[in-house]
């Protein structure tokens, strides 16, 4: 085994798209773990919506060997950490199993909000940071701006900052030596009692859940008794390894190491990310610190297109329930829609990818109902209670209501400035702080609630700013807001599944896009269709689907104007008929174009 004085264990973390997992390849590539005909971008991201997107949503752990300019071998182990908003506490958890932080930063994009927040994220778990500047290469890259940057929003030092183009591999040998003479080699006693840091895990199906670890202190071997100490299960560990992109079984992991445990684990949810494994034999008196339950914050139903579909769709959500332990569902029904489940969410992103991977890995096409989060209700007389979906909002009188907010960070050119404090005051926003980082840009603090920026904010922030703004959130707590349901009826008869829970003045505004969104979509029918928004009883919104209308006068030329009249009456009659009998067949695509509108709204 190496000795702890030539390991380094460090994570890169970076706002979205300033090159991390590129910055990745090279590391890997210099290492010559894989060999140049196996190499592709972007390798440690698994998934195809990964690449696509150029987002890492899952953390993934790598060993690189490295000999160091003074001759030494040395181990470094390299954590990558998701860079979006919605997995910040994985990000947390990888953060907390390294000893340094490469702040990675886009020479054309300068510090943005999740570079500040991963910067106290790293600081708070007392990392050694060595900023990096990368894309030098560009020819709008601005690398003196960057290091004024540096200094001043970050406090941190710009003269040690290291220039990289993980595009080209410039600056990638100079990088590796500074990982080894700049951070820190990892503590911790080979004998003391076994306290290991789950940072991740996934889902293989051959092995079972492969669990992705940080030794802190004491040793693991193959054959041991393994104990999580947050539900207290014992495990029997049958492979021990490190990550050098495939796994390299090495029988044992000692303190400092970073590597991975096989030990016949079911499923992903039976693992919590941050919890702390020790030996059932001898027991670590305490856990490590920071673990915790994570929530999900937003809330949304998920339908098969086809009702016959659900029980492939069952079998979906299950096969992904096994590679993500955040996604959590039970079973929900919808009269409009048929059996589906109520699924909770870390955030946006996270729905966006649920909902694609169904799609792909699965084959189905699903309909998801208007996202939405988790509000407290007290009924008069009752204890306080939490609803998420508008089926379970109570009737009748509602003495109090509060909803989720979140504190908002927004960086920003200043000359976006107004348009953008213009719409933060649309949604409801108070402004808490501004500061001119330097003459060119901004930060904006606000805080608000979290169900206004589920519904286009990200989008309209960003055109607003041509792109230009960042965002990073977190929640904070619950406050009283004026809650309302609206009911969407089609004749009369209320449509379960666009039901949504709303603030009481900006009901009339969604009721009135809903309404408008469906006369597009529900086809003209032999009678007249109304489609309306309604609070309770109150009617607050309507639209009218008109009939189409067969020529029942084609046949008379010319003769007694009461003939065509005793005709026309006889259609009415019939339309009158046919209203009292007539159901009005939704399309799917109604659902999708109500959600499509808000988004868009």
């Amino acid at each position: 085994m190496t000795e702890l004085k030539y390991k380094r264990n460090f994570c890169i973390t970076a706002h979205i798209d300033h090159g991390k997992s590129t910055l990745a390849d090279r590391l890997i590539q210099k290492a010559k773990i894989v060999d140049d005909r196996q190499m592709k971008n972007q390798i440690l991201d698994n998934m195809d919506i990964e690449r696509e997107r150029g987002i890492t949503i899952k953390s993934q752990a790598v060993t690189i060997p490295y000999k160091a300019k003074d001759g030494h071998d040395y181990e470094l182990n390299f954590v990558d950490t998701p860079g979006h908003v919605d997995f910040s506490y994985e990000v947390s958890r990888a953060i907390a199993s390294c000893e340094g932080a490469l702040l990675l930063i886009d020479a054309t994009q300068g510090v943005e909000s999740q570079t500040v927040s991963n910067l106290y994220m790293a600081m708070e778990h007392d990392l050694t940071i060595v900023p990096v500047i990368n894309k030098i290469d560009l020819a709008s890259a601005d690398v003196e701006s960057v290091k004024k940057q540096i200094d001043h929003d970050l406090g941190l030092e710009s003269s040690e900052a290291q220039l990289v183009s993980a595009k080209t591999g410039e600056g990638i040998d100079d990088l590796l030596e500074a990982i080894v003479t700049k951070f820190p080699p990892p503590k911790g006693d080979v004998n003391a009692p076994l306290q290991a840091l789950i940072f991740d895990c996934h889902y293989d199906e051959y092995r079972g859940v492969v669990v992705h670890l940080r030794v802190m202190e004491g040793r693991v071997k193959t054959g041991d008794i393994i104990r999580f100490m947050s539900n207290n299960t014992d495990y029997k560990v049958e492979q021990v390894g490190v990550f050098k992109i495939k796994y390299e079984e090495t029988g044992v992991l000692e303190a400092g190491d970073v590597g991975y445990i096989i030990a016949g684990i079911k499923t992903v949810s039976d693992v919590s990310v941050g919890d702390t494994i020790t030996l059932a034999s001898k027991p670590a008196a305490s856990p490590l610190p920071g673990f915790k339950e994570v929530k999900p914050v937003v809330f949304s139903s998920i339908y098969p297109i086809d009702s016959n579909d659900y029980e492939e769709l069952k079998a979906a959500m299950e096969k992904l329930k096994l590679n993500d332990a955040s996604l959590i569902y039970e079973k929900d029904n919808s009269l409009a829609l048929g059996n589906g489940f109520r699924c909770g969410f870390l955030g946006l992103l996270h729905l966006e990818i649920i909902q694609e991977r169904l799609e792909r890995d699965f084959d189905q096409i699903v309909i998801f109902t208007a996202p939405s989060v988790k509000y407290k209700v007290k009924i008069p007389g009752h204890e306080e209670i939490f609803v998420d979906n508008p089926a379970d909002y109570p009737e009748g009188k509602i003495e109090s209501s509060q909803e989720p907010y979140i504190k908002a960070s927004i960086i920003t050119p200043a000359e976006y400035l107004g348009s953008i404090m213009e719409l933060c005051c649309l949604k409801r926003g108070t402004q808490k702080n501004m500061q001119y980082l330097d003459e060119k840009r901004v930060e904006l603090t606000y805080e608000m609630p979290l169900s206004e920026v589920l519904f286009d904010f990200y989008d309209k922030l960003k055109s607003y700013s041509r792109g230009y703004a960042s965002f990073d959130y977190e929640v904070i707590d619950y406050r009283p807001t004026d809650l309302i349901k609206i009911d969407i009826l089609i004749n009369s008869k209320p449509v379960d599944a666009l039901a949504q829970l709303c603030y009481r003045p900006s009901a009339v505004e969604r009721a009135k896009v809903v309404c408008e969104r469906l006369k597009g979509e529900i086809a003209r029918q032999q009678f007249k269709v109304a489609i309306q928004g309604a609070i309770g009883s109150q009617i607050i919104a309507r639209e009218t689907v008109n009939p189409v209308r067969k020529d029942v006068l084609a046949k008379c030329y010319g003769g007694d104007v009461t003939r065509k009249r005793k005709l026309l009456e006889k259609q009415k009659a019939g339309k009158k008929r046919m209203l009292m009998a007539g159901n009005v067949e939704l399309p799917q695509s109604a659902f999708l174009a109500v959600l499509k509108e808000k988004e868009d709204s």
